[in-house]
């Protein structure tokens, strides 16, 4: 009797093991991370819906979800920059929208840039502990908080009720989404220099 009891709570173990090293349950828990560390962010259902297909790459690791949300919102600014050089060929366009459309090509690219920088200086900056960490995640920072800056004075040339219309709107749409998406990647990155 003793036997089977001390076999059935060997199974039994055997069974949790399992089922906590499961696909499934891995999954949850990188799930739970991102939804855990997204609720610090200023947009936190957004950062969800922008990290959770990455999930499973991101597990439970504070620098790859930093990662990760950089190179969400390289992407998405690579995007819209591409969107707001379309919108520049647009027929009927007063000059005072081409303008606005070009200082905001300009800033698009800065940013884009900048964001560039930041996930290769992330990439690369290895293991590095004390005074070498804290330069490179500083470089980071910055340049994060540049290309927000950049995204935003984008739209500031919009401002204006002479540029009401499709055109602002369109493109109002677009920054306004890779700004609160840089905005996240900018706190999660604190979020890893913090845990460092």
């Amino acid at each position: 009797m003793a036997t089977s009891s001390l076999i059935l709570l060997l199974l039994s173990l055997v069974y949790i093991a399992c089922e906590a090293r499961s696909p499934i349950a891995a999954s949850s828990r990188a799930s739970n991370f991102i939804k855990s560390s997204c609720g610090a962010t200023k947009y936190p259902a957004l950062c969800v819906q922008s990290l959770a297909a990455f999930a499973p790459s991101i597990q439970q690791s504070p620098r790859q979800l930093a990662q990760t949300a950089l190179s969400v919102s390289l992407e998405r600014a690579r995007s819209s920059q591409a969107f707001v050089s379309k919108m520049k060929k647009f027929r009927g366009l007063k000059k005072r929208e081409y303008e606005a459309i070009k200082d905001c090509m300009e800033e698009m690219s800065e940013g884009v840039d900048r964001l560039s920088k930041s996930v290769q200086e992330l990439k690369h900056m290895g293991k590095g502990k004390g005074q070498d960490f804290l330069w490179h995640i500083s470089n980071v920072e910055t340049w994060v908080s540049a290309a927000l800056t950049d995204e935003n004075t984008c739209f500031d040339g919009f401002a204006g009720k002479a540029l009401e219309g499709k055109v602002k709107a369109s493109i109002r749409a677009r920054i306004l989404n890779v700004a609160q998406v840089t905005s996240n990647a900018l706190s999660l990155v604190n979020q890893f220099a913090s845990k460092q």
